[in-house]
């Protein structure tokens, strides 16, 4: 049996622009400004989240985010 993968959170504030800010924790966004409830929770590997650069953090994430927002059905042939 395959051992699962342990992960991390990190919280995602998602800017219009399409950038992102990324949070440890809900307190440090509160200290900057953030509106909690605008924060996206995100698992990330913990190979990435503790020896990962901000870049691969934030390709991951922005990778993440993507995929979430892939509508149902965008594999169909039409």
């Amino acid at each position: 049996m395959e051992e699962e993968e342990e992960k991390d959170t990190l919280l995602v504030l998602r800017h219009k622009d399409g950038g992102v800010s990324l949070y440890i924790d809900e307190d440090w966004a509160l200290e900057r400004g953030v509106d909690p409830s605008q924060l996206i929770a995100l698992e990330i590997p913990r190979k990435i989240y503790t020896t990962g650069t901000v870049q691969e953090l934030r390709e991951y994430v922005a990778s993440s985010l993507e995929s979430q927002e892939a509508p149902l059905d965008s594999h169909s042939p039409t």
